[in-house]
């Protein structure tokens, strides 16, 4: 097949062992499939009146509050939360870390919620298994987040990881899951290449929690890679320049040169 596929040992979330037989092929598609209808329910979109924008996001509480990437909340307060099965409630941002591009929205109402177990993102290796699910190019009631499934390509600088899931506008903030169906990272920026993607790693939030369910907002999206090891490179030019309404979000690592952050934005991608 061109490519070496890693068999998931007793159905591990993090090994590395080589694929022999379609049985393996066909036990790691089952548990794929598993995990998914496991956290799709969880897996939210998160659409801002304030700023036109939508993304997506993950509730990892079953009082309702969702983890995010913070460019999807930035310049909005309160954002409405909908949910695969259509249904929609309001949330209230809370706060960020721009340097780590992570954040929190909390569903305003009462309820007991859908969620996904929070992850670690530290012990992950190249060539572990990875799940990303997000409401690509906004929500759409009829069909469910799509599920995208990859590998870890890389780690670093700082709490990011890469990827080789396909991402496209719209699933910024959207989880990644390891194969017990833990949340393990937040979809960050993507890549020159679609398969090629950046995403905030759980221990991230971790380590900021109480400071940003507290509602403190810090760091920034920076034009320089060397301000802090930890952020994405965000440039903002006008998307009307290209013809296409909102604004187009391009990132860049120092070791990716001429990566790009895509969000929806008016019902629609924002490309460079």
């Amino acid at each position: 097949m061109g490519l070496c596929l890693w068999l998931v040992s007793s159905l591990q979330p993090q090994a590395r062992e080589p694929s022999r037989n379609l049985q393996d092929l066909v036990q790691l598609e089952s548990k794929v499939a598993a995990v998914s209808r496991k956290v799709a329910p969880a897996t939210v979109a998160l659409l801002s009146e304030q700023t036109g924008s939508s993304g997506s996001g993950v509730v990892a509480s079953e009082d309702g509050l969702i983890l995010t990437a913070a460019h999807v909340v930035q310049g909005a307060d309160a954002l409405l939360v909908v949910f695969p099965d259509g249904k929609q409630v309001q949330g209230k941002v809370l706060g960020a870390n721009y340097s780590k591009d992570i954040a929190m929205v909390k569903i305003t109402g009462p309820g007991k919620w859908p969620y996904a177990t929070l992850g670690a993102s530290k012990s992950l290796e190249a060539g572990d298994w990875v799940i990303a699910l997000g409401h690509s190019a906004g929500f759409d009631a009829g069909r469910s987040p799509p599920v995208r499934f990859g590998r870890v390509i890389s780690k670093g600088p700082g709490n990011f990881l890469t990827t080789d899931c396909t991402l496209i506008g719209g699933d910024s903030g959207g989880p990644l899951f390891d194969l017990n169906g833990n949340i393990i990272g937040i979809h960050s920026s993507i890549g020159q290449s679609l398969t090629n993607n950046n995403h905030a790693g759980s221990d991230g939030f971790r380590d900021d929690w109480d400071r940003i369910l507290a509602g403190e907002t810090w760091g920034a999206l920076s034009m320089n890679p060397f301000a802090n090891p930890e952020m994405p490179v965000l440039g903002i030019g006008m998307a009307m320049m290209r013809g296409v309404k909102g604004v187009t979000l391009m990132a860049a690592r120092w070791t990716t040169a001429g990566s790009c952050c895509r969000c929806s934005r008016n019902g629609r991608r924002a490309m460079p």
